[in-house]
């Protein structure tokens, strides 16, 4: 089984004040014990501006964790991801809240585990799992 890491757990990961920290390094190990481990392209430009900014940092740290980074996207990922940001908006429009308040950079996540069928590992269940029902997600 392959799993799709979402930016959040590997910032936790990467902050020992993070709350979300023990969980990250806990969710990671049991997703390693089941197979590959990947990010999709948004997950790599979004830590772009967390600790480890630096391409070389970021590199350095996929090669040594063994994590695999799918740089291709395909049109069938945008399209579901485009969807899915609509669907979301229209909820919390008719909610009565405002304007979408998530980017659309969650919805390719999402998309993209789902329509490679991968797990998603993250600490937004919630969000993801409204966004798409039938997406397998791993949270704490």
């Amino acid at each position: 089984m392959t799993t799709s890491i979402d930016s959040n757990v590997l910032a936790a990961l990467w902050s020992k004040e993070d709350r979300g920290n023990e969980a990250a390094v806990k969710m990671l190990g049991e997703a390693r014990k089941r197979g590959n481990l990947v990010v999709s392209a948004p997950v790599y430009s979004e830590l772009m501006a967390g600790p480890l900014r630096e391409e070389a940092a970021l590199d350095a740290f996929f090669a040594e964790t063994d994590i695999a980074i799918e740089w291709k996207i395909g049109e069938d990922v945008w399209r579901e991801a485009g969807k899915a940001y609509g669907n979301y908006a229209q909820r919390r429009i008719s909610s009565g809240g405002q304007f979408p308040k998530r980017i659309l950079a969650d919805f390719v996540i999402g998309a993209h585990a789902l329509l490679c069928g991968h797990t998603l590992l993250t600490l937004d269940k919630r969000r993801y799992a409204a966004a798409f029902p039938t997406l397998t997600i791993v949270s704490d």
